[in-house]
C-alpha cells in the first residue's frame, strides 16, 4: 500500500508543482520503504534486517551534499559514509532488536513524526520546501502502515463487526508504560528543536564559508597597498 501511495505522491508533485522527476522518484521510494519502518520492532527479524540494510545504504548517500557543505574532502566523505553504514547496519540494528517490543511506541503517531523529522535532517538541499516534501513522504508511508494495522484489527464475526485485542495499538499517542513514553517524547523534542534550528545554523555556516575567503583576499589586497 505504501508503494502505491509513493507512486501517487511522486506523480502528484510532478503534475501539480513541476517537481523534478528524480526528486519525485526519490520521494516515492522513501514513502514506499517507510511503510516497513513500524515493523522494525517485530519479533521476526526480516523487517528489521531489510529496513536497516536499506537505511544503512541510502542515508550516507543522501548526506553527501551535506558533507560537502561542511568542506569535507572526497576521502573523508567516503570514510564518514562507511562509518554511518556500519553504525546503522550493526549498532542501531542490534539496539532495536534488543530494546524494542512489537506494537510498542514504534507503532504510534509520535514515531511517525520522529521518522519524518529524521528524514528532514538527513536530506540536504538549498530548497527547504523540497526537504519537507521528502520528509512528508516518509511520514505518509509510515502512517499508511499504522492505518492498515488498525483496519486489520476490525473483523466480521458471526454477522457483526468485532474489534480485535490489537485495536488501538497502532494509531496511538502513548503506551501504557511510562519509560517508552518518556523516551519517545524526549526524542521527539530533540528532533523538533534540531529541525527548527538547523536551517539557520546551515545558513550561518554557509555565510562564514563565503566570508572567510573574501576576508582573506581583502587582507592580501590591503597588505599589498600598504607596502
Amino acid at each position: 500500500f505504501s508503494t502505491v501511495l509513493g507512486v501517487g505522491y511522486g506523480a502528484a508533485a510532478y503534475a501539480l508543482y513541476a517537481v523534478p522527476i528524480p526528486t519525485c522518484v526519490l520521494a516515492g521510494g522513501l514513502c514506499s520503504v517507510s511503510g516497513m519502518l513500524p515493523d522494525v520492532d517485530s519479533n521476526a527479524g526480516k523487517p528489521l534486517r531489510e529496513s536497516m540494510a536499506f537505511a544503512a545504504a541510502v542515508v550516507p548517500m543522501m548526506m553527501i551534499d551535506r558533507f560537502r557543505q561542511f568542506g569535507m574532502s572526497s576521502e573523508l566523505i567516503v570514510l564518514t559514509g562507511a562509518a554511518i553504514y556500519l553504525l546503522i547496519r550493526f549498532v542501531v540494528a542490534r539496539l532495536l532488536r534488543n530494546y524494542t517490543v512489537h506494537r510498542g511506541m514504534f507503532h504510534s503517531l509520535p514515531a511517525a513524526v520522529i521518522a519524518g523529522e529524521f528524514a528532514f535532517l538527513v536530506v540536504s538541499g538549498d530548497d527547504e520546501r523540497i526537504r519537507w516534501y521528502k520528509a512528508l513522504a516518509v511520514v505518509l508511508g509510515y502512517l499508511s502502515h499504522l492505518i492498515l494495522d488498525e483496519l486489520y484489527s476490525v473483523e466480521w464475526y458471526r454477522g457483526r463487526l468485532r474489534l480485535k485485542q490489537s485495536f488501538g495499538s497502532a494509531l496511538k499517542l502513548f503506551s501504557s508504560k511510562w519509560w517508552p513514553n518518556v523516551s519517545t517524547l524526549v526524542k521527539l523534542a530533540i528532533l523538533t528543536f534540531l529541525v527548527l534550528k538547523e536551517p539557520g545554523w546551515m545558513q550561518q555556516h554557509y555565510q562564514q564559508q563565503i566570508r572567510s575567503p573574501l576576508e582573506e583576499t581583502a587582507g592580501r589586497v590591503i597588505e599589498r597597498v600598504v607596502r
